[in-house]
């Protein structure tokens, strides 16, 4: 096939990029490099050393014999050039991962609300009005978010996308199937939610095929592409805006820094390894739906944990203290997930668990580059709301000068 890979030079994006082109698919990628920049305005970097698009995609054409094809577009601001870009290039499918992705990101200041809603919204529906008006049959895959559903606790595992209801009619009750009702928790989350409904609506109005992956938290760093150079590595996130809770604290206890648990731990969360990340999307290409068909959702997750749980299996197998801290989100203290990922599994996905060595692989790649890392970084300080931001701990090592007055 030909892939068009929105969003191919991030997190995901890249080691899905490899793993695809290695399947023999022809993949073209096409980013603003807006991460980049990004990593420039927090001041910051990867804990991997990152090259830039153009040599990572030389680099794989030497280890693979295979070429990944590079665009610098702006979905979000430059609707006609991407018009023309499917046009030309006619792709098969497209996996859409061009979305600023943080939560706490999205949540610093007005002005990063405003650019998330902005960039992700329009970014989505600028692809959805340019596949309708250039007449382009792709299959459109999603990298969505577990957290459109929210982590109140109901009780009941969360269905993959749709919620069947009875409601009342003057003739007695009806059966009706819903999507499951959101409850975002950050202006990200929320712009996820809006992705839904822009799929609802393109998909029954315009027959457009698409899938939406509802993903947990990745960890891990490797994939078995990534493996083949050290020049093809991973970004790797560490820092309090973009670092993924257990990646955080694999880097924490490869520092001799405090695992920072925020609030009492007692938040549930959904996982994936970033291996699996990629076969999932793989899978979930291979079973496009039809058009005319509703959208198709998956809840893309492997397992699920307590965060404090995470926190003390860290630091039992790598050494280091749990450090708990005010927490800078609204959410529950604490929360249930029972979550259903039958789908993938009936496709063979085979999970990959926490418990299978891999956590030992991160803390080894942070050992490798701990001199890469900015330790005034690492906390976690964008606030959800201005009160709860005058209680953020900014010093969890607690090496601030104090006071003596």
């Amino acid at each position: 096939m030909r892939i068009a890979i929105l969003g191919g030079d991030g997190f995901v994006g890249w080691p899905t990029c490899l793993h695809l082109s290695a399947q023999g698919h022809e993949v073209h990628i096409v980013d603003n490099l807006s991460r980049r920049w990004i990593d420039t305005e927090l001041g910051v970097q990867s804990l991997t050393p990152m090259d830039s698009i153009q040599e990572r995609c030389r680099i794989w054409k030497e280890v693979s014999g295979e070429t990944l094809h590079f665009h610098l577009l702006d979905l979000a601001k430059e609707y006609e050039r991407l018009k023309g870009w499917l046009v030309e290039h006619k792709p098969d499918a497209i996996i859409h991962f061009a979305e600023q992705r943080a939560a706490p990101y999205s949540m610093k200041t007005d002005r990063h609300k405003v650019y998330t809603v902005n960039n992700n919204v329009s970014a989505t529906h600028n692809l959805l009005a340019a596949l309708v008006e250039s007449g382009i049959d792709a299959h459109l895959v999603h990298l969505g978010t577990m957290g459109v559903y929210g982590y109140s606790s109901v009780g009941a595992p969360i269905p993959e996308g749709y919620l069947d209801i009875e409601i009342d009619t003057p003739n007695g009750k009806k059966e009706q199937e819903i999507l499951y009702p959101t409850r975002p928790g950050s202006v990200y989350h929320m712009t996820k939610s809006l992705d839904q409904i822009l799929f609802q609506f393109y998909a029954q109005n315009d027959g457009l095929r698409i899938t939406d992956l509802h993903q947990g938290i990745v960890w891990g760093t490797h994939t078995d592409q990534t493996r083949r150079h050290e020049q093809l590595i991973n970004r790797f996130d560490y820092d309090g805006d973009y670092g993924t809770v257990l990646n955080r604290f694999l880097i924490q206890a490869a520092i001799d820094y405090p695992l920072t648990v925020h609030g009492t731990g007692g938040q549930t969360r959904a996982f994936i390894h970033i291996q699996d990340s990629v076969r999932c999307i793989e899978l979930a290409l291979e079973d496009a739906p039809e058009a005319g068909d509703r959208v198709k959702i998956f809840n893309q997750m492997t397992e699920t944990h307590r965060v404090r749980d995470l926190a003390e299996m860290v630091a039992k197998l790598a050494g280091g203290r749990v450090a708990y801290l005010p927490n800078p989100r609204k959410e529950a203290a604490e929360n249930d997930l029972i979550v259903k990922n039958d789908q993938f599994l009936s496709l063979g996905l085979d999970p990959t668990t926490l418990a299978e060595g891999l956590l030992s692989e991160v803390v080894d790649v942070a050992r490798k580059y701990a001199h890469r890392i900015d330790r005034s970084r690492v906390p976690a300080i964008s606030a959800w709301t201005k009160d709860l931001g005058s209680r953020v701990e900014r010093d969890p090592e607690g090496k601030a000068l104090k006071s003596v007055s």
